[in-house]
């Protein structure tokens, strides 16, 4: 059973066994101070600043993806709060591994200190093991902080939710991982500041963004960088050691796109994806979306895009590419990466030959036009509802005619307001499907007398 316990509830200052260790855990934060994300949990008057600060802390799941903090979050709670501390592994632990947890939890509660158990990767714990906790929680005897990377709502049973809050930690962000590595980089005690090191600021900027959120990737990555630099035969002074682009890239064996998710290189590509499949051409909606995705591109943005092009830009010409842009997205959410790349070369594919045509597109707009000038026009008689006598006697519902009583179940019969009636808004372009629609507007409109 893996355990760590934190006895003296202290920070103790890095010794010569620290610093051996990687620097990802060397880099650790320690206090509330120096941990840096999740701001809406540990901003000024957030719920978890306010647990930690009034010391009334309740047992917690920590759901978010590797590398956001959750492991370190554990430990300064339990440092800032006083707390003896247990680190619990789900994958090398059992039913009398928590047992034993427990009955060491009574002793020390009887002494009027508090244990926090944290239990990694609760998720991969069993039904039985799940509700051994339950007693103990319930008489307080631990508080316990559960870690997850997948949905607690799936993965922890219903008794044990009940009495945890869950809280979302985010992906970091790739601002603060460079704050992260640029901390790294500089500080003396406990980082590579005794290194004489710099960095370049596109290969900080590429191993934020290669970390995929994950802190201890941007430093395991910083590290290895690092070294190339310092180890290297025939290598500069030290006052001249620099990180650059390509050392990062070397580090991480993985070279950088020109990419930028918040910058105009971003809006760009994107562009250039959408061009592509409004242009019928797969090859090249094909090639963007492999730059995407190999740039870091959250595949979700990149499929609510295509939900919007499947409707704006070929609509009833291929109703059918709307669902497909749909049920990729619901088969992606299930699959995820690497797998579902294949998945979203489908619905490019799909879309990008599909038949185009925006008129739905340009109908509502036209149609919100319309609205937007001529305000709330009153509602035909005919097509009011009438559900009370008085509104019968007022002409409500007066002269309707119900299509399903006639023949083709075709009334022909104006629902447009008085002011706009005969107007057209839906003009279909009469290819792919759309022309099957032209030829049934063209009927109805005979039907009618136009």
């Amino acid at each position: 059973m893996k355990r760590v316990q934190n006895e003296l509830f202290s920070t103790p200052e890095p010794s010569r066994r620290d610093m051996s260790a990687p620097l990802a855990e060397r880099m650790r934060p320690r206090t509330v101070a120096e941990f840096t994300g999740q701001d809406h949990l540990l901003g000024e008057g957030r719920i978890l600043r306010r647990m930690i600060e009034s010391d009334t802390l309740s047992s917690l799941i920590f759901w978010g993806p590797p590398g956001c903090g959750k492991t370190t979050l554990a430990h300064i709670i339990a440092h800032e709060t006083k707390s003896h501390f247990i680190f619990f592994s789900a994958i090398l632990s059992g039913v009398k591994e928590i047992r034993e947890i427990f009955r060491e939890a009574e002793g020390l509660q009887a002494r009027g200190i508090r244990t926090i158990l944290f239990v990694d990767e609760i998720h991969r714990f069993n039904k039985s093991q799940q509700d051994a906790f339950l007693p103990y929680v319930e008489k307080g005897v631990v508080t316990i902080i559960g870690a997850t990377t997948e949905n607690p709502s799936f993965e922890v049973i219903a008794p044990l939710l009940s009495r945890c809050r869950v809280l979302v930690l985010n992906q970091l962000e790739p601002a603060t991982l460079r704050g992260i590595l640029e901390h790294a980089l500089t500080g003396n005690q406990r980082g590579l500041g005794s290194l004489g090191l710099s960095a370049t600021d596109d290969a900080l900027d590429f191993l934020a963004a290669q970390a995929g959120g994950d802190a201890r990737i941007a430093l395991n990555t910083l590290e290895v960088a690092a070294n190339l630099v310092v180890s290297a035969p025939h290598g500069a002074p030290e006052a001249e050691r620099i990180i650059t682009l390509e050392t990062a890239q070397e580090a991480l064996q993985k070279k950088a796109l020109l990419y930028d998710k918040g910058g105009e290189e971003h809006y760009n590509v994107i562009s250039a994806f959408i061009k592509s499949l409004r242009a019928s051409d797969p090859d090249a909606a094909l090639y963007w979306l492999a730059r995407m995705l190999e740039a870091g591109e959250d595949p979700l943005f990149i499929l609510r895009r295509m939900i919007i092009l499947a409707s704006e830009d070929i609509g009833n010409a291929d109703p059918r590419a709307l669902q497909v842009a749909v049920s990729a997205m619901q088969a992606f959410q299930f699959v995820g990466l690497p797998e579902g790349r294949i998945t979203l070369g489908q619905v490019v594919t799909y879309l990008a030959t599909a038949p185009k045509s925006n008129a739905s597109y340009v109908g509502i707009d036209s149609a919100l036009g319309e609205v937007r000038k001529s305000g709330a026009l009153p509602v035909p008689m005919h097509i009011r509802n009438a559900p009370t006598k008085l509104m019968k006697e007022l002409g409500y519902h007066k002269g309707y005619r119900y299509d399903h009583d006639y023949e083709q179940g075709y009334a022909g019969q104006e629902c447009l307001p008085e002011r706009l009636a005969g107007r057209r808004f839906y003009e279909p372009k009469g290819h792919g499907y759309e022309k099957s629609i032209v030829e049934r507007m063209e009927w109805l409109r005979k039907k009618r007398g136009e």
